[in-house]
Parts: C-alpha cells; structure tokens; sequence
C-alpha cells in the first residue's frame, strides 16, 4: 500500500513538473494614438441639382438622350495619413431599374451611373476624395410602358463617410 501511495505521489509530481517548469510571465503593453479624419464637405453642404430642362420628349427617353453630368465635390481638409471614403446614394429605386431613382411619374426614373457603370442606388463604393467618380443621370422609362406628358421630380441623398 505504502509503495502505492509513494508511486502515485511521484507520478502526480512528475505531471505537475513540466507545468512548473513551464510557467513564465511576461508583461504586456498596448499604445496607440487616436486621431479624428479631417473634416470634409460634401458640395459644400449644398443641394445638388440636376434640371433636365422643360423640353424632355416622352418619345425620346431611352437611358441615352438628356444624359447629364452631375456636379458635385468633395472637400476634405489635410489631415495626417490616408483616410478611406465611401461614397453612397440612397432613396427610392425604381421597381424597373436598380440603378434609377423613382420619380413622381409612375413610369419614369432617373438612372444614376459613376464613371459611365450604373450606380446601384442603395450602394456605396470607395472613392479617392481627391480624385471623385464622374457621376452622371439621365431619364429613363419603363420597358413596355408609355410615358404621360407633365413635370416630373426624384430626390436622393448622396453621401460620402470615412470606413
């Protein structure tokens, strides 16, 4: 019994030694520096707008005609580093066209493209500030429908935020 007792001890010794002789400690420390992106303004928080004119031909609408370039900027003060920007558009799409934004006529929306690729509304996509996406609208229809004479109208937000 004696000799058991001995040989468990020694074997729970021995097990308990590689952690003994493992145990070291080593102190951690963590430094950084916060610091905010520069400030920046989008078309100096102005409203941008895009006016198609009073002569718009229902019977010439086709995603091509009265294309128009969208004139915006984007301002950022120097600041230290490279700084990540997204730029998005939002509002309402039309149910016809991912990339057009509803207007007050059932038929017709406002097809949005940067740098001449459809600019999906309810998307985002990186920018370099310095050197923003040529954006541009133009007036499409729906596929089958026919458009009704009258003034027409679409709004959509378009913002740039630091990733």
């Amino acid at each position: 019994m004696k000799q058991r007792f001995t040989a468990s001890v020694l074997l729970c010794a021995a097990m308990a030694c590689p952690f003994a002789w493992a145990e070291k400690t080593v102190d951690m420390q963590f430094r950084g520096t916060l610091i905010a992106p520069p400030p920046c303004t989008l078309n100096d928080d102005g409203i941008i707008d895009v006016d198609f004119g009073d002569r718009v031909g229902i019977n010439k609408v086709d995603g091509v005609n009265y294309r128009q370039t969208i004139g915006y900027r984007i301002r950022c003060e120097p600041g230290i580093g490279k700084w990540d920007m997204l730029l998005s558009l939002t509002g309402t799409a039309a149910t016809f066209d991912e990339a057009a934004v509803q207007t007050n006529r059932r038929a017709l929306g406002i097809r949005i493209y940067q740098n001449a690729q459809p600019f999906k509304v309810g998307s985002a996509l990186p920018v370099d500030p310095a050197k923003p996406p040529l954006l541009e609208a133009v007036p499409v229809g729906k596929p089958g429908e026919a458009l009704t004479e009258g003034a027409f109208e679409a709004a959509a937000t378009l913002r740039a935020d630091y990733q």
